[in-house]
């Protein structure tokens, strides 16, 4: 795994009551990397990304992408090197049976590359111009071909799960999400996002990143790798904001419930409320605003 902090020298200038400070002092900042993913060697899609559960992040990209929905889908996978590069024996993050076909890892492993076998029932998968894009951690489906590329059609019905939740249960969600936030802590830098059980509250996982999607896609990753699919009666909380993209894969997941700690986009309670999905936002303190399905709330 690679590093998921940095140092760098800072100046820093405090301004109090007309004194002004100036001194150097090393910073810690989060590291953005990009991640390569691979499908048997054709590449698919390159991620910003803080390193760390990068196959957790991998996995959850392919379940919002409608390509798995479950732990068997994956066959194996592993870190490998840049193209031009030395070919060793492969380092493996995981290994169902045997698969020649995936390629080795690189003598110059940088972990920034990850190739992934599907099971071989799996339809084979197409890598064309509309599904290679550029994924930034500010926005991770921009470089989409097409609004309609994303409008995917998800194996689980959300509308079907009750899944009740007491608002007291919601309010209290952002804080436990701070409170794991350890990246976060030294760095102030991350986004998180986390699983928890809705009748107990029960925190079920947490991943930090400097991608809010990808915190997501590492949630959802860990639940498919824990064969947790579909992941009914669970609350998704997450930092920041909730855009269109993080309702879809809340959705392509089997997530009933969305809670923000910022607003979410027009186009994200349209979607929400098409798909049957409880979106909840401006979860601060003891208030919260509900914008799509409330009847799973109990005040």
């Amino acid at each position: 795994m690679g590093r998921l902090t940095t140092r760098t020298p800072v100046t820093r200038i405090a301004l109090n009551d007309g004194d002004v400070a100036v001194r150097r002092r090393a910073d810690t900042l989060a590291v953005e990397e990009p991640l390569e993913i691979r499908i048997a060697g054709e590449a698919l899609t390159v991620t910003m990304r803080t390193p760390g559960n990068d196959l957790e992040l991998a996995a959850g990209f392919l379940v919002s992408e409608g390509v798995i929905a479950a732990s068997g889908d994956v066959r194996s996978a592993i870190h490998c090197g840049g193209p031009g590069t030395g070919a060793v024996a492969p380092t493996p993050l995981l290994t169902i049976g045997v698969d020649p076909s995936v390629p080795t890892a690189s003598a110059e492993n940088t972990y920034n590359v990850l190739d992934i076998a599907l099971a071989p029932e799996l339809a084979p998968l197409v890598t064309d111009i509309a599904r290679n894009f550029y994924t930034t951690s500010s926005c991770g489906v921009c470089g989409t071909a097409s609004i309609e590329a994303i409008d995917k059609q998800s194996r689980y019905d959300v509308a079907t799960d009750a899944a009740p939740v007491d608002a007291t249960l919601i309010a209290g969600l952002p804080d436990t999400l701070r409170a794991g936030q350890a990246v976060f802590e030294k760095t102030g830098g991350l986004h998180a996002a986390a699983l928890f059980d809705a009748a107990s509250g029960e925190l079920l996982v947490l991943r930090e990143d400097i991608g809010r999607h990808n915190a997501v896609d590492k949630v959802i990753g860990w639940s498919l790798l824990d064969d947790r699919l579909p992941l009914t009666g669970t609350v998704l909380q997450v930092s920041g904001r909730a855009s269109f993209e993080l309702v879809q894969k809340a959705v392509m997941a089997g997530i009933p419930i969305l809670s923000a700690v910022s607003a979410p986009s027009s186009l994200a309670v349209e979607l929400a409320t098409a798909s049957g999905l409880t979106l909840v936002g401006f979860v601060r303190g003891s208030s919260m605003n509900i914008y799509s399905h409330p009847d799973r709330v109990r005040a």
